[in-house]
């Protein structure tokens, strides 16, 4: 069974078009209940959002917008991946390796989904990933079976808790336990403030230009025909920093997708 997801070449000139050029081997469905926004693709089953924001210039208190339930993650889990993957350096007291850093940056750049797939294996999979989230702070994330990292299940405030980790202050690390050091913080940060253009959409469509860090995700369930589209990072607006979150299921297209994301994260900032 292979883990690969939909990988989607873009361009936007005055429309998003998307044509998925792989997909799962298998999927699995999951309910749907109400959430932040919604809509009706083809067939009359609903699609749903739900954004959790995190303002790192005020409260810190993060609000969400919609049911806090679970989604897949599809390829916003590679922030996490590569978290867990400076984590196991960080304990070796060592840098990452040239062969790291070569898979690492075009799986979080351009979602490269071999990159991801050996990764994966290299942390460990799914008990890899929970151990680096216990150390992170994350509550409410499970690693996909298998080699299937796509599949991970989050929320949206999860996702918030693992970009305050990569965007917030930190906490003291020491080998085997604690966050993520100052270097592989800002190495993270990096790579996501250079992520292609034509993924540069989600979350982004609420900061300013140049302000934006993030990753996005996608994929078509072979269940159902219908889309998961997320995206995660930082935005800056009115001089504030923002940690956004927005998850979804059940589009009909990744294009109705990727608006409804862009929809739900305006509204959480509103």
């Amino acid at each position: 069974m292979s883990s690969r997801l939909s990988r989607t070449a873009w361009t936007k000139a005055g429309a998003l078009v998307a044509s998925a050029t792989a997909l799962f081997s298998a999927g699995l469905s999951h309910p749907a209940p109400a959430a932040a926004a919604s809509g009706a693709p083809a067939g009359g089953t609903p699609a749903h959002a739900t954004a959790a924001v995190l303002d790192l210039d005020g409260t810190g208190r993060t609000v969400v917008r919609g049911d806090d339930r679970a989604y897949d993650t599809a390829s916003i889990v590679k922030v996490d991946i590569l978290a867990a993957l400076l984590l196991r350096a960080q304990d070796e007291g060592r840098q990452l390796t040239g062969r790291e850093r070569d898979l690492a940056e075009p799986m979080i750049r351009s979602s490269d989904n071999a990159a991801a797939d050996t990764l994966w294996r290299r942390i460990g999979r799914a008990p890899g990933l929970a151990a680096a989230n216990e150390r992170l702070g994350l509550t409410s994330t499970t690693g996909g079976p298998g080699g299937k990292w796509g599949l991970t299940r989050t929320t949206a405030s999860d996702q918030v808790r693992l970009l305050r980790a990569v965007f917030g202050s930190g906490g003291t690390a020491h080998a085997g336990s604690g966050g993520l050091d100052a270097a592989s913080r800002a190495y993270v940060r990096a790579l996501m403030t250079r992520v292609v253009p034509e993924q540069s959409w989600g979350v982004s469509a609420i900061g300013g230009a140049g302000s934006r860090a993030l990753k996005n995700g996608w994929l078509e369930r072979t269940t159902t025909g219908l889309w998961d589209v997320n995206s995660v990072g930082q935005v800056t607006v009115r001089g504030h920093r923002y940690l956004v979150a927005v998850l979804s299921d059940g589009s009909a297209s990744m294009g109705d997708g990727v608006s409804l994301v862009e929809r739900t994260a305006r509204a959480a900032m509103g």
